[in-house]
């Protein structure tokens, strides 16, 4: 047992927190991640923008993104569905 009680200053030896959270991928793969799945996130809503930039009237837009709405719901609802059953 240390002699040091939690919380006591001086920390005779300090806690290094390069190791905290660290695993097998590195900084640059990670960052490198995260840009390929912002880039995907970006090109799925660059591709509905564009549908709805199509529309010709507000209204028209309007519907058309309700429409895109329901679709993205109805996949949210089918790959809830296949992740309970793979549960």
């Amino acid at each position: 047992m240390s002699k040091h009680r939690p919380g006591q200053w001086p920390v005779p030896e300090p806690a290094t927190l390069d190791a905290v959270g660290q695993t097998d991928t590195t900084t640059d793969e990670l960052y490198v991640k995260r840009a390929a799945e912002k880039a995907l996130h970006e090109m799925c809503l660059d591709s509905i923008r564009h549908d709805l930039e199509q529309q010709p009237t507000g209204p028209s837009a309007q519907a058309k993104a309700r429409i895109w709405c329901a679709h993205i719901l109805a996949i949210a609802d089918d790959v809830a569905q296949v992740k309970r059953r793979a549960a």
